[in-house]
């Protein structure tokens, strides 16, 4: 009998868990005749600024965008740098770079494999013109501590919420203390679309207006063009499939929580290290980062026996293949500056966990990595 094979996410599980919902949604979108900044994406901005409680969300195609527009919403561009974790995704660093600025990287914890508040103060130079912490696998970071450090050397904050939406650091919630926050809806996130979307969250009348303009080719009125912008909006099946989602944002999240709480108790491996949650955070385990010593044997391993799983990242930024030769890239070097942003990129495998995934494959999961 062929062995059934754990997928490392199903996003047609998580699709079936509120089908008919989705459905009618993007039906009553596509019926309406009306697809591009619409009464959907109204709706969707108005609402999702309320859960979060800020007073500005702009919608728009992707978190990358997202990235890209907060940081030159806030006019930061060639000559200008900007604070980010070594030890994260790409996009993170596509936003900065985009614009024509430096990222100047700080190194990730131990503990959350987070950027390190206490490496941030000494990155900042006199051409630091913002600070971009990302909330990782659906843990906060220390916004206490970062938040303290923007406000004494009053630099704006721009929060990363691409694997956060819904997570906390000390009761609030992410993407509610940074001057921006940018959100990915990409599907397969806490909070995901049915394709690529994203969002801007501010508490700033004039930032949400700027964005606002940007994404829409730089203009308020139409074929009046104030500055260069993009085409970057979130289209009306999207936004009512978002709509969707966010109603069952916080009940996701809590099917995540006690999946990732059997992985908890239910791992007792000593060659895997488990995922560490600060106390003053409230962890949504977009992801389940584990730590093992030999990343592809374990990998391998699972997959032999039928658990397929990612890593979550494989080439940090610093050693992305674009950025070599320029201010962004530190090969070698860089090594040895972020040593545990690389030493995670090395060793970390992402185990299967989604809304909508059974306990009978958690326990199967568990079962196979204990057996390693």
């Amino acid at each position: 009998m062929e062995r059934k094979m754990i997928e490392y996410t199903s996003l047609l599980q998580n699709y079936n868990l509120f089908k008919e919902e989705y459905e009618e949604a993007a039906l009553r979108a596509l019926r309406s005749g009306w697809y591009i900044l619409g009464p959907e994406l109204e709706k969707f901005e108005k609402d999702f600024a309320a859960y979060l409680g800020v007073k500005h969300c702009i919608g728009l195609n992707s978190g990358t965008d997202a990235l890209i527009l907060a940081i030159r919403a806030l006019n930061i561009g060639v000559g200008d740098e900007v604070i980010v974790p070594a030890g994260t995704y790409i996009a993170s660093v596509l936003g900065i770079t985009e614009n024509g600025a430096t990222p100047v990287y700080v190194d990730t914890t131990e503990d959350t494999l987070l950027i390190n508040p206490a490496k941030i103060e000494e990155a900042i130079t006199d051409k630091t013109k913002a600070i971009l912490p990302v909330h990782l696998y659906g843990q906060a970071c220390d916004m206490t501590s970062i938040m303290d450090i923007a406000k004494r050397h009053n630099l704006p904050v721009i929060e990363d919420c691409a694997q956060c939406h819904g997570s906390k650091w000390k009761g609030v919630l992410t993407g509610t203390q940074g001057t921006l926050s940018c959100f990915s809806f990409y599907p397969t996130k806490p909070l995901g679309a049915l394709g690529d979307a994203g969002c801007v969250c501010t508490n700033d009348d004039e930032l949400a207006d700027k964005v606002r303009m940007l994404r829409n080719y730089g203009s308020r009125i139409k074929y009046h063009n104030e500055s260069i912008g993009r085409n970057s909006r979130l289209d009306e099946v999207q936004a009512a499939a978002l709509s969707v989602g966010l109603s069952h944002l916080d009940e996701c999240n809590e099917i995540r929580v006690k999946l990732a709480e059997k992985y908890l108790k239910g791992i007792n491996n000593p060659k895997v290290k488990l995922p560490y949650t600060n106390p003053n955070a409230t962890h949504v385990y977009h992801l389940f980062p584990v730590i093992v010593d030999d990343q592809k044997a374990f990998q391998d391993f699972l997959l032999s026996k039928g658990v397929k799983t990612q890593v979550h990242y494989p080439i940090p930024p610093f050693l992305a293949e674009c950025y070599e030769g320029t201010d962004a890239g530190k090969g070698e070097e860089g090594k040895k500056l972020y040593s545990n942003a690389y030493y995670i990129a090395t060793h970390e495998v992402s185990l299967p966990i989604y809304s909508g995934m059974s306990e009978e494959d958690i326990d199967e999961v568990i079962k196979v990595v204990n057996e390693f």
